[in-house]
């Protein structure tokens, strides 16, 4: 694999194997350069493909030797039918790396997705879901692994890790991907985790959720804490979000089965719409103390990828401001009274 300083696309997929043994017309990398470009400039089938290496052959030919000239929609079609879609996949992504060159502290965004309209109704197929990565600061996909019908994310995010060049990135994930084996893999591969916890992990969760309701009785008085709270208003509505992290107490259950565990978080966000207040808690162990304002971008933008969640309805009690019991000078919803 090329190393991740080059970003010409022809040094990363000189591992491509070209699936044809006759003499060759038309060089490989002609073919991905022209058919990855037109992809990206909007273009949805081979007919396109062509059409797209014709209009632009001459600036194409700055990079590329056209001498044969430009292959037919025919062509295009036979030749990425008979590639190995592991090897593209794997040139691609290392190619996408180097573009947006992953640096010390980008957030990657580990999560799941069902593809809209891809239940096959006639052949009784099951709706195709997939885990996916995304490089938070530069919006790009980095790669994709698609479940199993017959498994979860827990076995495929472990797949989508190992495709990643993750050195240096706090990697985030949500309850499902809060595993001890994928946090070591993480570390392992020399980067951070910001891990949401909930219900599958009861005994770390009910650790993280005792530790806080206690300490933002007295404004963590009694032990260290970094703070940061955000505003947004905006279409009649208005949402302060609080973050807190601690470095992570040796009291903690079920510390010492998470690798390179150093710090709990706790993110509140209080919302008031149509005169109606909703709360929701999320609580996360990291593998490093970073500052609050770091902690609340990476929950923030592990948000951005996620589906947005319905507004609460006046009748669920437990999102009602006085079932939340605010008892915080900032007035923060106590954790352990909210779903």
């Amino acid at each position: 694999m090329a190393s991740a300083k080059s970003a010409r696309m022809q040094d990363h997929f000189t591992e491509l194997t070209d699936p044809r043994r006759r003499e060759v017309v038309y060089p490989l990398i002609n073919m991905v350069v022209i058919a990855v470009c037109a992809v990206i400039c909007g273009a949805d089938d081979f007919v396109a493909i062509a059409k797209f290496g014709n209009t632009k052959r001459d600036w194409l030919g700055r990079f590329l030797n056209l001498t044969n000239g430009i292959p037919s929609h025919d062509r295009f079609n036979a030749v990425f039918a008979a590639l190995k879609p592991a090897e593209f996949e794997k040139c691609l992504l290392s190619w996408i790396t180097a573009l947006h060159e992953i640096t010390g502290g980008q957030v990657i965004a580990i999560d799941g997705k069902t593809l809209r309209r891809s239940f096959d109704t006639a052949d009784s197929k099951a709706a195709i879901h997939m885990v996916s990565a995304w490089a938070t600061a530069n919006h790009i996909s980095l790669g994709q692994v698609v479940v199993d019908a017959k498994s979860n994310e827990i076995t495929a995010i472990p797949k989508l890790l190992e495709m990643l060049e993750l050195s240096g990135a706090m990697v985030t994930i949500d309850a499902m991907g809060c595993q001890t084996e994928i946090a070591r893999q993480i570390t392992d591969a020399g980067a951070d985790y910001c891990l949401a916890v909930k219900g599958n992990q009861p005994t770390l969760h009910q650790g993280l959720v005792d530790f806080f309701d206690d300490h933002l009785e007295d404004d963590f008085a009694r032990t260290p804490a970094r703070f940061r709270q955000t505003v947004e208003k905006g279409h009649g509505r208005a949402e302060v979000r609080y973050y807190h992290i601690c470095p992570v107490p040796e009291a903690l259950p079920d510390r010492a089965r998470w690798a390179g565990l150093k710090a709990i978080g706790v993110a509140i966000s209080n919302t008031q719409r149509d005169g109606q207040n909703c709360s929701e808690v999320r609580y996360y162990i990291l593998s490093k103390y970073v500052s609050a304002r770091r902690f609340a971008e990476a929950v923030r933008e592990h948000w951005s990828i996620e589906k947005p969640q319905p507004d609460c309805p006046q009748s669920d009690n437990l999102c009602v401001a006085g079932r939340a019991g605010y008892h915080h000078r900032r007035g923060l919803a106590r954790p352990g009274l909210v779903a």
